[in-house]
């Protein structure tokens, strides 16, 4: 039995075709929105993430998934058959960001707050409330697994 069989499985996902799948074995923390120019160059609009650990995400299938170098930081998983953005994290390791989008349903999960709101588009405006970051969240932004 592998360590996977022995954790609890908290989430499974894929793209839009099923060349990507996946599941999480760890509880994901809330949502963050972003409103930076490439997470919305990226998704059409703006985007947000949950985040695992590399070693808590599992594929179950991987065949149409490649990474795109964002910036010098940061990379982007997406499928290359439906174009399908699931992925984001550094280059240099740490959380992957996993699009909630991409979770099969129920997730269980809520949004917490937004981030890089000065890079917002002008064709909408944040009004639900939910803290507000100019730029990156805050260290002391608490967001537990929901």
């Amino acid at each position: 039995m592998s360590d996977n069989d022995e954790k609890k499985r908290h989430a499974t996902g894929g793209c839009l075709c099923g060349g990507i799948r996946f599941e999480i074995y760890q509880p994901l923390r809330p949502v963050v929105v972003c409103h930076c120019k490439q997470c919305r160059q990226t998704a059409g609009y703006f985007n947000g993430f949950t985040v695992t650990l590399p070693e808590n995400l599992v594929f179950i299938n991987d065949d149409t998934l490649t990474w795109y170098e964002s910036s010098e930081e940061a990379k982007r998983g997406f499928c290359n058959k439906c174009g399908s953005s699931i992925f984001w994290t550094y280059k240099s390791g740490g959380n992957m960001g996993v699009a909630p989008g991409s979770l099969d349903e129920p997730t269980g999960l809520r949004t917490a707050m937004h981030i890089f709101t000065e890079f917002a588009g002008d064709y909408y405006e944040i009004t639900d409330g939910l803290p507000e970051r100019p730029g990156q969240r805050h260290p002391d932004d608490i967001l537990e697994p929901g």
